[in-house]
């Protein structure tokens, strides 16, 4: 008799991902905490008996956030989007290196391509991060010695050795029945961990925890759980479904029993369709649209250029354009303008993105500004080349005449291209930087990895 077929779903998170890439380009940093998240002006400088001068912590001001860091500066309170001025306080020792979005983009996609040596059935989840359907792999249903787990167990631990082999990085991989029990397992054992669990675990491995490690509970489900004497996963399997619906509603209160009792069966999507495409970033120091035009001008023309790359590179063209602007006070505002056509050049993409800004009051200043292209539709990849900049700077001297083709932050072509004080960054990470603007992280919006209804 044939033993019954189970369900393996993994989750592989790579350990650290940032940082253990930095790691690879300066090995005499292991073992030291490190924070990844400054600029180019953080740049370690080559000293003439070959060893390195790093920057510290210490000596950082402005309002740079960490991305991520390592082990050993975790261990001293650093975590991922913390302020670097609050790091330095915790960790002013530890070695402050700046990010490189496209070094990591190429170990994503070497990891990736050594995973799909061993699976086709891959759901990218991000830059560091898939699922897989482990079900029909070769050996995978079968016992291992007295472990009838075995089997997944040995191809678990070759795709932990896959992946080491091509980047030389570590990553932790979670296997249970389901993507959600999957998510919570990956990190049971970082770094470099490898966790296998059934639903006959739960009381052990996933009860004690606390509510929040269930992936679509978020702070306000979880204050809201506290309040009512539920803290942990097993506290909240505890409750009935009668109660969680009377007080969360009858789609989320079903949802939160259910993964509670680690139900989930969403199954691994190996290709998904983004809904909009981003780039933003925030300013080292506050610009004003009037006292800062140039440097303003300069930004947001590069934003549009970086957006409309990543729809052309990508195949795309989109019909809603949006801006994103986050003012000195904190406060956020978003404005859209849909198109009657889609588009994907950076031309039209500014034009209509100026004039979601001429719907803002911008007498104070900025501290972050975003572009974003939704209604996304197959086809980007026939737009026009993108127009130079300077094709869009020129708008400012048409401005001051009084002419409707005034847009807030068209700035004089002889303009100076630098934009100073600017953090170049893209939702709070640094990215690398190209002449004229800051060289913001790309963002595709995509489905949240959660099966969690709104609450």
């Amino acid at each position: 008799m044939q033993p019954e077929r189970r369900r393996w779903i993994a989750h592989l998170d790579m350990d650290a991902f940032y940082a253990s890439v930095e790691l690879l380009r300066y090995p005499e940093l292991a073992g030291q905490p490190v924070v990844i998240g400054a600029g180019r002006r953080h740049q370690p400088v080559l000293l003439p008996d070959g060893t390195r001068r790093f920057a510290r912590l210490r000596d950082y001001t402005g309002r740079g956030v960490a991305t991520t860091a390592t082990y050993a500066a975790r261990d001293l309170g650093v975590h991922s989007a913390m302020g670097l001025m609050k790091a330095a306080q915790r960790a002013p020792d530890a070695i402050l290196l700046p990010v490189d979005f496209d070094e990591y983009r190429r170990y994503s996609r070497r990891f990736k391509a050594a995973v799909a040596e061993v699976t086709p059935l891959i759901e990218d989840r991000g830059i560091d991060e898939i699922y897989l359907d482990l079900s029909d792999v070769p050996g995978a249903q079968e016992p291992l010695g007295h472990d009838p787990l075995g089997g997944v167990r040995a191809v678990a631990q070759e795709l932990r050795n896959t992946v080491r082999r091509a980047t030389g990085l570590s990553c932790s991989i979670g296997v249970t029945p389901n993507k959600l029990l999957s998510k919570i397992a990956s990190e049971l054992d970082k770094p470099d961990g490898l966790t296998v669990l059934t639903l006959a675990d739960l009381p052990t491995r996933i009860w004690p925890l606390p509510v929040r490690r269930i992936n679509g509970i978020g702070p306000k489900a979880g204050a809201k759980l506290a309040a009512l004497g539920v803290r942990t996963i097993g506290e909240l399997a505890a409750q009935p479904r009668a109660t969680l619906i009377e007080h969360f509603g009858r789609a989320y209160g079903g949802w939160l029993h259910d993964a509670a009792h680690g139900r989930d069966d969403r199954p691994v999507v190996t290709h998904s369709e983004p809904v909009s495409m981003s780039r933003e970033t925030t300013f080292e120091r506050d610009l004003h649209a009037r006292a800062d035009r140039a440097a303003l001008g300069a930004i947001f023309t590069r934003l549009c250029e970086q957006v409309a790359a990543d729809l052309q590179r990508r195949g795309y063209a989109g019909r809603t354009i949006g801006i994103k602007l986050r003012f000195d006070d904190f406060r956020t505002v978003t404005r859209d303008h849909t198109l009657p056509a889609p588009v994907a050049d950076a031309k039209s993409i500014r034009r209509a993105a100026g004039q979601c800004l001429k719907r803002v009051d911008l007498s104070r200043r900025l501290r972050l500004l975003g572009v974003r292209v939704g209604a996304l539709a197959r086809g980007g990849s026939a737009a026009p080349a993108l127009a130079p900049a300077s094709t869009h700077a020129g708008g400012w001297r048409a401005a001051a005449a009084g002419t409707s083709d005034e847009l807030p932050f068209d700035a004089p072509a002889d303009a100076p291209t630098d934009a100073p004080g600017q953090r170049r960054d893209a939702l709070g990470l640094r990215g690398g930087t190209q002449a004229q603007a800051p060289q913001a992280a790309p963002v595709a919006a995509r489905a949240p990895d959660t099966q969690a209804p709104s609450a």
